[in-house]
């Protein structure tokens, strides 16, 4: 089958393949026929090593399909139902899961979900995450695989697997946005997008998008952002709206320490910023110890917005039917699985909120 697989860490483009196997399923397991699958900027920060990954890796972590086998012991889902793939998906057993923080759950993602089901040429090939929805097919443990109404399209099923998950879980899982509050956005890209549609789904007052492409600002605007900024009118918009007091929450959608640091600052004391970029193991972010108890500043971090994938998914989709959530707008372009590395450049280019790839 078809695949776009990563050779080696730091490569700037995929190796598109037609050989591809896959193994599967086994005891527990599900296998999918992708249909649609989103091109997220953190299949990028595995091709940079910034997020660890083994190599080869089948890329992709958004994905939407259709069960098409299930393996031994398989009750959740069936033939034929249309899913959603949970990338970090809850087992339902462990502490985390039991604590009510099943976003936190690593038993799935660093057990059964890191065997590597694909090969090519009889040598194994991992898959991101220990997902890899940039091929046709794929095998999950069943805790992975969602299963969503049959009339949600497939690519707004990708989106909600990983970006909008991510995003507007931040501002009301992570961060719990009051009505009336003002925001602060950094990064529009898909993430932070669905964040602003979080914030105003929550009643924010003020949302203030900051980028430094202006396409990106504009877009902000379009999907509820009420000012966008670049970096260097981010100071004086927030003082204007607040009398100098600082915003109420401050999302971090990049992952950069420059922009994590301005996120905490940003806000007033007392209020939240949450950091919602992956950034690199390397990298340092650095405070002082008065600052941090004086101005009881609540700083966050945010992994996979704080939701239950089990429940949460499906609550967005009512949103989206509800006209609430605009998923279908933040699709930038449809591409066949082999334009992936036009789709990357494109992505780097700074324009693009997500594409969507299908099979």
């Amino acid at each position: 089958m078809r695949a776009a697989i990563l050779r080696q860490t730091g490569d700037e483009n995929l190796d598109i393949v037609d050989d591809l196997e896959l193994a599967g399923p086994g005891p527990g397991e599900v296998r999918i026929k992708i249909v649609a699958a989103g091109l997220c900027h953190s299949d990028m920060s595995a091709m940079t090593g910034t997020i660890p990954q083994p190599v080869p890796a089948v890329l992709g972590h958004e994905g939407s399909g259709d069960v098409i086998a299930v393996g031994e012991g398989v009750t959740s889902v069936k033939v034929g139902d249309r899913v959603i793939v949970a990338w970090s998906a809850p087992c339902g057993l462990c502490k985390a899961c039991l604590r009510n923080e099943p976003h936190l759950c690593t038993a799935i993602m660093f057990g059964a979900g890191l065997l590597p089901h694909f090969s090519q040429g009889g040598m194994p090939v991992f898959g991101f995450a220990g997902n890899g929805t940039f091929a046709e097919e794929m095998v999950l443990p069943q805790q992975a695989v969602i299963p969503i109404p049959s009339d949600v399209p497939y690519e707004v099923g990708a989106l909600i697997g990983c970006g909008v998950m991510t995003g507007v879980g931040a501002a009301i899982n992570t961060a719990h946005v009051k009505p009336g509050s003002s925001v602060v956005v950094f990064g529009c890209g898909g993430v932070g997008i669905a964040t602003i549609q979080g914030a105003k789904i929550a009643g924010a007052a003020e949302i203030i998008a900051v980028d430094t492409v202006d396409s990106k600002l504009e877009t902000a605007k379009r999907f509820g952002a009420t000012h966008a900024v670049k970096p260097d009118g981010l100071q004086s918009t927030v003082d204007s709206i607040t009398g100098h007091d600082g915003a109420d929450y401050a999302f971090e959608c990049i992952g950069l320490p420059a922009t994590i640091r301005r996120s905490y600052e940003i806000v007033r004391r007392g209020g939240t910023a949450v950091v919602v970029g992956a950034g690199r193991q390397d990298q340092k972010v650095e405070f002082n110890s008065f600052e941090l108890f004086f101005n009881e500043k609540k700083f966050l971090g945010c992994y996979y917005g704080s939701g239950n994938v089990r429940t949460d998914f499906h609550k967005l989709i009512r949103l989206y039917k509800a006209g609430r959530l605009d998923l279908e707008g933040m699709i930038t372009e449809r591409m066949d699985i082999s334009e992936v590395n036009k789709a990357l450049e494109n992505m780097r280019g700074g324009s693009v909120i997500r594409q969507i790839f299908t099979f």
